[in-house]
């Protein structure tokens, strides 16, 4: 399972009117600036929208200097807006409340994008310092909004009123959803429970911060240092290289760095021979911000205490249930079920693979002359890898040769989608970037009409939050008369200069997995920004992206990418063959790690308030939590363990990481559908685009579901791409 981390989810945590999805943690009513003559302001990048082409952020006009006044200016407009909306002498309508809304906070919305992006993906300590300051001030701000009184009755008039409105579909969906945003976000309270409510916002919009900054700083700080080149033994040359790049942007000539990902497991643990080295590398990853400078412990705790006492306040048993009530899932106790009824069968697997990896290990140690040792978590990879080869023979260095990442993102990811919806794809290399390593690529329809804007952001960086995901620089709105403008993030070690960009098969189903949330933000086709693109709900927007993944490994497409770097020679289709029965291996691990962190998300969010531990005490509780769902298996540690969970306690998926299982039943049943009805075929891409990709949130997704599967979800063709079954081995 790969855990992407979307980050445009993190950016639904906060509602910014007129821009549906802005950024993590935000909103405010700041002080006013003091005045100054206007001769003396340059004019700000945000005031106005761009002139280039979609509204591409003008990035070689922007400076540090500019996101405050950006944001102040841009608060105070909105509130501005906002008050003129409440106090409307004239009766509520639906244009002069619910469209005026979404037209408001333009300016917000166009600073919020951008500096919520590249906090993400391309920060510094002064965008960090910056987001520090906001984040209470954008959590006033949003407060300001929906805990105005006089707005709410306007709204609230609406809401009752709304079957005599005369309203279309999408337009009445539209009040629903604001009447909804109002009430979860605690308008029908007494003004004493709002101040609460305010002070609780704004608390857990600084921790949140402060986590994200944190993990980063661990991250960084985690890094693994290799003085001998030998000790690499078994690392492919390209990753060889990149740490030893990693090392010169660090100041480290004549040393390796391997940098770690935001995972528990790291990749470099599948290839070293050098058994300290794996040691040294897993407990480097799993240190993170449990004690020591980048401690984060005491953040979680905090966190934890004020969600649940937010719950309760605006009515709720738990966080989870808060949460989840407006998703697809709709209560703990269905997440719960069916994370129970998976987690079965994946464990059952990866005991079973426990067996045969530890007989590996006890053939190691003798061969090579070692004390017998019992199997570790910084075994795994090590072991798994052997056992993939034993059972398919091949191994990643065989593979990578045919995995270029240019060829896969032209002729694998680009491909894919021109033949299922007829897109095609024009770099631009006259268009700002934010980094020198940043592509551009000007998206078409069929016809030739222009659709959207594509950014690539490959490669990592120390700067860049760890993991993949998709942003939206610009969301599509009829409204606001907007095309899209999506940005898709991964963590590739990049090579010393000249040297080719080799692919695992898991960074290629990555790039799709990523490609498949750009999708459903460039087709999005709404009228009304609020509903535009990924703005649904986590368990649902994970469903393109995962669906997308079945392109990686499709016959035809594999075809047309996975050619060799050097000679342009097809992949061997013995070796294809092998790298396709290989996909379920290992997914009694993968699944487990997987499921493992969602429980644990769960297991905080069904806290109720009172019983939240101190930071002394997170670790115990993350450990009895796994205990307690019959999971703590030491072998198959959590994806993420609590101290940089950042999906949870900063990136928008609290109570919600269940989402990427939820919606991958929805994609398996995707795939089983395209397979069934003629695979890579342009009907089969338009009917999905018109019946999904391009609706966003503008119906009910389990609806849009339905409508184009013709069903209600089955589990089946999940269970069976996983090789699980509910509680057996397979």
């Amino acid at each position: 399972m790969r855990a992407s981390k979307l980050r445009y989810a993190a950016l639904a945590t906060m509602f910014t009117m007129g821009a549906g999805l802005v950024a993590c943690n935000n909103t405010t009513t700041p002080a006013p600036a003091p005045a100054q003559p206007a001769a003396t302001l340059a004019p700000s990048p945000f005031a106005q929208d761009s002139t280039l082409p979609y509204n591409l952020p003008p990035f070689d006009k922007i400076k540090d200097a500019d996101y405050r006044p950006a944001f102040d200016e841009g608060m105070a407009a909105q509130r501005k807006e906002v008050d003129a909306i409440a106090h409307n002498a004239e009766a509520p309508s639906f244009d002069n409340t619910i469209v005026a809304l979404e037209r408001s906070g333009r300016e917000l919305a166009r600073v919020s994008s951008v500096f919520f992006n590249l906090t993400s993906s391309n920060t510094s300590d002064e965008l960090d310092k910056i987001q520090g300051e906001m984040a209470p001030k954008l959590s006033a701000h949003q407060d300001a909004i929906f805990l105005d009184p006089a707005l709410y009755a306007r709204v609230d008039k609406l809401y009752q009123d709304r079957a005599t409105l005369g309203l279309d579909a999408e337009s009445l969906r539209l009040l629903e959803r604001y009447h909804v945003l109002f009430v979860r976000a605690g308008a029908k309270l007494s003004e004493a429970d709002k101040d609460k409510l305010r002070k609780l916002n704004e608390q857990i919009s600084s921790l949140t911060t402060q986590f994200q900054q944190t993990v980063l700083k661990a991250t960084n700080d985690g890094a693994v240092v290799v003085d001998q080149v030998s000790d690499l033994d078994g690392l492919p040359a390209d990753r060889i290289a990149a740490a030893a790049e990693a090392a010169k942007t660090r100041k480290l000539d004549g040393k390796w760095v391997l940098t770690l990902m935001n995972t528990t497991g790291q990749p470099p643990l599948a290839q070293l021979k050098n058994r300290e080295l794996r040691e040294k590398i897993y407990k480097a990853s799993i240190a993170r911000g449990d004690g020591g400078p980048d401690d984060s412990t005491a953040t979680v705790a905090q966190i934890i205490k004020l969600r649940a006492d937010k719950a309760v306040l605006l009515g709720y048993k738990d966080f989870a249930s808060y949460a989840l009530e407006d998703e697809t899932a709709g209560t703990p106790e269905a997440v719960n079920k069916m994370l129970a009824q998976l987690a079965q069968g994946a464990f059952a697997n990866a005991r079973k693979d426990a067996a045969e990896l530890q007989k590996l290990a006890d053939a190691d140690a003798k061969t090579n002359h070692l004390k017998a040792f019992q199997l570790q978590p910084w075994d795994w990879a090590y072991y798994a890898e052997q056992l993939r080869q034993k059972r398919y023979a091949f191994d990643e260095s065989q593979v990578k040769p045919y995995f270029e990442l240019n060829h896969v993102l032209q002729d694998g990811v680009f491909y894919a989608a021109h033949q299922l919806y007829g897109l095609s794809f024009k770099e631009r290399t006259d268009l700002p970037v934010y980094q020198k390593d940043v592509r551009v690529f000007e998206v078409f329809n069929e016809d030739g009409t222009p659709l959207a804007l594509f950014l690539a952001d490959y490669f990592a960086r120390d700067n860049k939050q760890g993991g993949a995901w998709m942003n939206e620089y610009i969301s599509q709105s009829k409204l606001l008369g907007l095309k899209p403008v999506v940005v898709n993030n991964l963590n590739l070690p990049k090579p010393p200069e000249g040297q080719p960009v080799l692919l695992s098969f898991d960074d290629v189903n990555g790039m799709f997995h990523e490609f498949g949330h750009a999708i459903h933000g460039m087709f999005s086709n709404v009228q009304y920004p609020l509903f535009a693109g990924t703005a649904t709900p986590p368990d649902f927007v994970e469903y393109p992206s995962q669906y997308n993944e079945m392109w990686s490994h499709d016959p035809q497409v594999l075809a047309n990418y996975a050619k060799h770097y050097q000679t342009g020679a097809p992949m061997p289709k013995e070796l294809l063959d092998k790298v396709l029965a290989a996909r379920k291996f290992n997914a009694g691990f993968t699944t487990g790690e997987y499921l493992s962190a969602a429980i644990v998300d769960q297991s905080w969010h069904q806290i109720a308030p009172g019983q939240t531990p101190e930071a002394k005490d997170v670790m115990a509780f993350e450990a009895a939590a796994l205990k307690k769902n019959n999971i703590d298996y030491a072998l198959v540690p959590p994806r993420y363990h609590t101290p940089y969970f950042s999906h949870v306690f900063s990136n928008g998926y609290a109570a919600g990481y269940y989402a990427y299982i939820w919606s991958d039943v929805l994609a398996k049943d995707t795939e089983h559908w395209m397979n069934t009805h003629g695979g890579l075929k342009r009907e089969n891409g338009d009917l999905l685009r018109a019946k999904v990709l391009s609706r966003g949130f503008s119906a009910d997704p389990t609806s849009l579901f339905v409508d184009f599967y013709g069903k209600p979800p089955e589990v089946g063709p999940l269970l069976e791409a996983r090789g699980l079954t509910a509680g057996k081995t397979k």
